[in-house]
């Protein structure tokens, strides 16, 4: 039998403490995503993408399924998605997936964290409408980031939720063909899974949610180990914890029989429960990481690493925070480089002047973020780029990026990416595309938060963790909260969060959210 199915994809992760919404023109240029994609657009482009759109089409091409593609479109994390973006993508997709005709099934590639001006959680409203469009009985399923905040509007308007298992996330495309795969066999047998969903007590620190290390490489062995038999699909998602609404979390979400799955739930629901205490960490103040990897420097082989992860693009920031770049001056750091700053007029002043030039220029600063001002000194402009790359790193995957006019000014001894776009500093490529080697740099500073290792890990020398002034604090605690379920503990082994006006007893968190949804 062959199956006829929609594609459609709408990524968005929302930090809404930070200071630059998403328009529709963020959607349609794509940033680190690819472009936005219509109709057989979207399978040319999404081949061999790490996106989890590639891995579904691929998938269903094998199946032979009869595919309609209708919209895909992603946009780089920031704040809330304008009213406008979200309702022109949304109703685009309905009313591709309504004049699709009948359908036995509907793939969809969200993120899971998304918040739009007029809506707290923006995949349990598309997903909704999802449904309301198909009726009961077409069969739904998602491939999400593992920093989804799953919410009981999106467990309950589809019929299969698929997160990524790696952070970095180098197994998008993968995570597209697995949920791919439940969705075949959601179609084949006819009836739904029985869904066993929990949600956890506190909020994890995205800096400490590597799965490259323990615990949370244990966690996610124990949720591959127990999808087998019964238990037809099982999840853990640590969310996005910058996101002020009721959702925002880490939940764990099982499909298959009701008593496989509801068991495989608590098993992974426990797990996470004991490691509470080892979700941590240790970081450097700006001077203080930098003198660190200088010391490093003088007998290492390799680059030291700093990540500078509040200013991280890939959770909200603009990536033009100048507190790694003031420290590497004033400590006088050698054979350094720093990527990326997102400044369009300081990239249009070194395309005015030409390479070899000097440029009196602020640089970055201009996001009005706390402690962060604008840097104000003479570069030299080494070099000169278009912005067109081709990230080949295990993160981006191949994916081509324009992050248009670019340039390398160099200060002293320092070197300083420059880019009119922003993507996330994840690829070496991105350093190479102005001319800077980062193989031969003593020091790097990657605007990043964990991303960036799963290219650079290979070339480092160590990895430091540095916290410069930025819009997304290393500990959710630090954000100002209004609106999050009252009791969640604020990061692990934490306060728990009671709201500012005193309008909601905070509850004990131990009675957490637990519901099994029959088949």
């Amino acid at each position: 039998m062959t199956f006829r199915v929609a594609f459609a994809g709408f990524l968005h992760e929302t930090n809404t403490f930070a200071p630059t919404r998403a328009r529709l023109q963020d959607f349609i240029q794509g940033g680190g995503y690819m472009p936005m994609a219509r109709g057989p657009e979207m399978i040319e482009r999404a081949k061999g993408i790490n996106l989890g759109i590639g891995g579904a089409l691929d998938f269903g091409e094998t199946q032979g399924w009869d595919m309609v593609p209708v919209l895909w479109a992603g946009a780089i994390p920031s704040a809330h998605v304008t009213r406008d973006a979200y309702e022109s993508i949304t109703d685009e997709i309905i009313a591709g997936i309504a004049a699709a005709g009948d359908l036995d099934g509907v793939f969809l590639d969200l993120h899971g964290a998304m918040v739009a001006d007029h809506l707290d959680d923006g995949e349990g409203a598309l997903l909704t409408r999802v449904r309301a469009a198909v009726g009961p009985d077409v069969r739904i399923a998602a491939a999400l980031d593992l920093h989804g905040n799953i919410t009981a509007e999106m467990v309950e308007a589809a019929d299969v939720l698929v997160g990524f298992r790696t952070y970095p996330h180098v197994d998008m495309a993968d995570t597209g063909t697995r949920a791919a795969e439940q969705l075949a066999r959601l179609m084949q047998r006819g009836a739904p899974f029985a869904k066993a969903f929990r949600r956890l007590p506190f909020l994890v620190p995205i800096a400490w949610q590597s799965t490259r290390t323990d615990p949370a490489r244990g966690i996610y062995d124990l949720v591959g180990s127990l999808e087998s038999g019964a238990v037809s699909s099982t999840s853990f998602f640590f969310g996005f914890p910058a996101a002020d609404f009721p959702g925002c979390g880490p939940t764990v979400i099982c499909y298959g029989d009701t008593a496989a799955a509801d068991a495989a739930a608590d098993a992974i629901e426990q797990a996470v429960l004991a490691a509470e205490p080892a979700f941590a960490g240790r970081t450097f103040g700006p001077d203080e990481g930098v003198q660190e990897a200088m010391r490093i420097a003088q007998s290492a082989t390799r680059p030291v690493v700093l990540a500078d992860t509040q200013d991280n693009p890939g959770a909200g920031g603009d990536s033009n925070t100048t507190g790694m770049l003031r420290a590497l001056v004033r400590n006088s750091a050698r054979r350094a480089a720093l990527g990326n700053m997102v400044d369009p007029t300081a990239a249009a002043a070194a395309h005015a002047a030409g390479a070899g030039a000097e440029i009196e220029i602020d640089l970055g600063g201009f996001s009005a973020v706390p402690g962060d001002t604008p840097y104000r000194a003479r570069f030299v402009v080494e070099s000169l780029s278009d912005g067109k790359l081709v990230a080949s790193g295990p993160f981006y995957g191949g994916a081509p990026l324009d992050l248009g006019p670019s340039a390398c000014l160099r200060i002293g001894d320092v070197r300083v990416v420059v880019t009119t776009h922003k993507a996330q500093m994840a690829d070496q490529e991105m350093y190479r595309f102005v001319g800077i080697e980062p193989t031969e740099q003593a020091i790097l500073v990657n605007k990043s938060s964990v991303h960036f290792r799963a290219d650079f890990d290979p070339i480092a020398e160590t990895i430091l963790t540095c916290v410069a002034p930025g819009p997304m604090p290393v500990s959710p605690a630090s954000l100002p909260f209004r609106n999050l379920e009252p009791g969640i503990r604020l990061e692990p082994l934490g306060r728990a969060f009671a709201p500012p006006d005193g309008s909601a007893t905070p509850r004990d968190r131990h009675d957490h959210e637990r519901a099994t949804i029959h088949s």
